[in-house]
């Protein structure tokens, strides 16, 4: 008797014992809920800063620098000397060469005097024939008219050597005036590939001296390289001008949101079977923080919406185990499903536009998972575009405040 009351007993306190056991084994689910606000579409890539031109300046002479008027960083205007070769040997071939001018302009004054006379005898000649034809034989005449011809061609020649001079001059002067060094444009000294004293050899190839940048305190580029799956983006970016914001290492806490697209080249660039394409995007420098050579990353505002419906992006990445699914949405969540809708997609090739376009509608169908009692049930959206934290709601079974599930909390 004893014993059938203590397994009566048993039995009643099993059912309230099992489902206190059955509650605490039930899986506690993180959530988030579906909310309101704006959502903005990005493409992310990484540049280099390089001011808008560089202006590599060098030397057309040879010789020793004798001085050195700017140094890195330095502000140069147009025309400013920024360093000075030893001009002596130039010096000298100046004088040399106007020493030389000098002589041919003499010679064209002699040349000059022995036509005039050679031309006065002729005609002196040309006169006494006239007078009586026995004063001056016809060898006489001839003779003289060789001479005055002669005397015109030596002065043509030396009207030439004197051109010849000329030019040999200026020759010299020019080289004279490339000892110094001057800056074409304004701009800011960015790098300096000489020292005082050092000697330069410019006879086979012009040497680097110094490289300007122009405006560098108005505008710099950044050349980021973007993946041709987003070039269409970008490009779409650029007719809408939209901004391109970005940050740069060396100021981690600052956001800089004036770039704009200015140029998407059509050189691509092919590495590990990877496509990218050229991006030039332009942004102001005033304070002269942003240095050549800096590593940007940008971020390309593509799209952006306003007072939209968003879904949590951790609620698409979830994946619940199959035990905790209910039966109905295994087919989902063995992707059974989808893979026959995207199978069926891409196997008929003689789709017209408009089925095209449904079908790639269709691929931007996923799901989110709600709980349901014990297990969690499959809801199905349509998404639109997406930022690092939500992605927009176009269609669903779910709306504004749902909470959906996005992790199992830990046991405690």
């Amino acid at each position: 008797m004893i014993f059938l009351i203590i397994l009566v007993g048993c039995g009643f306190s099993y059912i309230p014992i099992s489902k206190i056991l059955k509650e605490r084994n039930r899986p506690q689910w993180r959530t988030q809920a579906i909310s309101r606000g704006d959502i903005s579409l990005t493409v992310n890539a990484t540049g280099k800063v390089e001011p808008t031109k560089k202006v590599t300046i060098g030397a057309f002479v040879g010789g020793p620098i004798m001085e050195l008027s700017v140094d890195f960083n330095s502000i140069v205007k147009k025309d400013q000397v920024l360093a000075k070769i030893d001009p002596r040997i130039y010096e000298a071939s100046v004088h040399r060469d106007s020493a030389i001018l000098k002589t041919r302009e003499a010679e064209v004054e002699r040349a000059s005097a022995l036509l005039q006379q050679a031309i006065n005898e002729e005609k002196r000649s040309l006169e006494l024939k006239s007078l009586n034809a026995t004063f001056v034989s016809k060898t006489e005449v001839d003779q003289l008219r060789f001479t005055r011809m002669a005397r015109e061609a030596d002065l043509i020649v030396a009207k030439a050597n004197v051109e010849q001079a000329q030019a040999q001059l200026d020759n010299s002067k020019a080289n004279l005036a490339y000892t110094l060094i001057k800056s074409p444009v304004d701009g800011l000294i960015i790098n300096r590939k000489i020292d005082t004293g050092q000697t330069l050899t410019a006879g086979f190839q012009t040497p680097e001296l110094f490289v300007v940048a122009p405006d560098m305190d108005q505008k710099v580029h950044i050349y980021a390289s973007v993946d041709e799956a987003d070039i269409g983006l970008i490009r779409k970016a650029q007719d809408e001008n939209r901004p391109v914001h970005f940050t740069v290492d060396a100021y981690p806490d600052e956001l800089f949101k004036e770039g704009t697209i200015v140029q998407v080249r059509l050189s691509s660039t092919e590495q590990q079977n990877v496509i990218t394409y050229p991006v030039i995007v332009e942004t102001p420098n005033r304070e002269i923080k942003l240095l050549p050579g800096m590593t940007a990353n940008l971020s390309f505002q593509i799209e952006s919406k306003e007072d939209v419906v968003k879904v949590p992006n951790a609620a698409l990445r979830f994946y619940p185990e199959r035990k905790r699914v209910h039966p109905s949405d295994y087919p989902i969540l063995d992707g059974t499903k989808e893979v026959e809708e995207q199978a069926n997609a891409m196997n008929n090739r003689s789709q017209t536009a408009e089925e095209k376009t449904e079908a790639s509608r269709k691929r931007s169908k996923r799901h989110v998972w709600v709980e349901d009692g014990e297990f969690l049930r499959a809801r199905e959206v349509v998404l639109g575009i997406s930022d690092n934290r939500y992605t927009e709601l176009l269609e669903g079974e779910v709306k504004v405040d749902d909470s959906l599930v996005i992790g199992e909390k830990p046991k405690q």
